[in-house]
């Protein structure tokens, strides 16, 4: 879909001159309450500072940055085969020139991202919580999900919006919070002659856009992040031929009530689902990342009752479900007539797993993320040997027979 991607680079460059317009207008303010005269003049020299420094953190280094923050760590295929497999699966259905590196969150919680300016430097992301609970074709639906993104350049679109809008959060915030510690309380207090009403009123508008600035940025980065994930859920559909995996996996991750704590307002929209409502937090339809849940599931079990995965066949399924004859998908997705035939489900499920067995796995793979060993003594009694503790202690005693066994002969943990 070209349209897509054409119109992904229109709204990034519109998202993306709305923002710096934003942050130099908000600098402007800024500095004139300091420096009343000359330091509008100076405040907009230090948005454009910030804004060129941004723009260069968001090209060369956003995605690296992202995925810090969220405390992603890069895995091999060693740590976790069947993850690194449909990875590669939807990397040959998809067409995606380059195989996305692969991280893991060490989280309990449920949800997956998807990063990179260009599809030939991409990543995915996933928590250890939903690895541990999903079968495979649930897995499938939430890595074509994310793959989706990068080939409609959504990964490039929210890299640049995440930083920019990070950027207005900060300077509004350590100006509210100098407001209220005093500091320009007392500059003007200091100065109620001679012209400090208009300052004081300056001051007070200064105030106001500082709050709303980033509220309006939030807002306008929101709605358009709305959009791309039904996108997403479309082509998901599409490179599996299977809408009930990436439905399951939706209802899987709406039911999960951990918390992933290393999202914030800033990165939420990259998520497969809104990490924050996991906090309580109370988000209007407006102010929301991500459509509700519910009703992306309703459309893709919608299609099953079809005759094909194609985007028409998510069209339908849209309109059905929403009662409305809006679209959702560009015209050169709706002009492709070809049947793309449902597939049914794969044959080799596994069975539901216990809760004990689910938090097991998950253990597993957090200790193998972090590079843990196992060790099996001669009882049966598996040990997780932590990385370096050979270095200290050769020798482990297992706790429930006493055996002392030979740390060199651990092997990593593969998943």
């Amino acid at each position: 879909m070209w349209e897509l991607i054409q119109s992904n680079r229109r709204k990034s460059i519109f998202l993306f001159t709305g923002m710096a317009v934003t942050l130099i207008l908000l600098g402007y303010l800024i500095g004139n309450s300091f420096y009343p005269g000359d330091g509008g003049f100076i405040g907009i020299i230090i948005a454009l500072v910030i804004w060129t420094v941004m723009s260069i953190v968001s090209v060369t280094a956003g995605s690296s940055l992202i995925l810090s923050i969220s405390k992603a760590r890069e895995v091999t295929p060693d740590v976790h085969r069947q993850l690194f497999n449909i990875v590669e699966e939807m990397k040959i259905a998809s067409n995606l020139p380059v195989m996305p590196k692969v991280y893991i969150i060490n989280s309990e919680a449920m949800n997956a991202f998807a990063t990179g300016m260009d599809p030939s430097k991409s990543a995915v992301a996933v928590t250890a919580g939903l690895l541990s609970k999903m079968k495979r074709d649930e897995l499938q639906g939430v890595i074509a999900h994310e793959i989706s993104h990068i080939l409609n350049r959504d990964t490039k679109f929210i890299t640049y919006a995440s930083v920019m809008l990070g950027s207005i959060v900060i300077i509004s915030e350590i100006f509210l919070r100098g407001m209220f510690r005093g500091t320009l309380t007392k500059r003007y207090g200091s100065k109620s002659k001679g012209g400090g009403q208009a300052q004081i009123i300056i001051l007070i508008i200064a105030i106001v856009f500082a709050i709303l600035a980033p509220i309006m940025a939030r807002l306008l980065y929101y709605a358009i992040s709305r959009k791309r994930e039904y996108l997403a859920d479309a082509s998901a559909a599409r490179i599996t031929r299977y809408p009930e995996g990436l439905a399951s996996a939706l209802e899987k991750i709406s039911e999960c009530t951990s918390e992933l704590q290393s999202a914030n307002k800033v990165t939420a929209a990259l998520f497969i689902a809104n990490p924050l409502k996991k906090k309580g937090m109370k988000l209007s339809d407006l102010s929301s990342t991500h459509p509700p849940i519910s009703e992306r599931i309703k459309i893709l079990r919608g299609m099953m009752h079809g005759h094909g995965a194609n985007y028409r066949d998510y069209q339908k399924s849209f309109s059905a479900v929403k009662n409305s004859a809006s679209k959702i998908i560009p015209p050169s997705g709706l002009s492709d007539s070809s049947l793309i035939p449902l597939r049914v489900s794969s044959e080799d499920l596994p069975s539901e797993l216990s809760s004990i067995e689910e938090k097991r796995n998950m253990g597993d793979i957090m200790m193998a993320v972090n590079n843990y060993s196992s060790l099996t003594c001669q009882c049966g009694l598996k040990l997780k040997i932590p990385p370096g503790f050979g270095t200290n202690k050769p020798q482990v005693t297992c706790p429930k027979c006493g055996a002392v066994n030979k740390v060199s002969i651990a092997k990593q943990i593969i998943i």
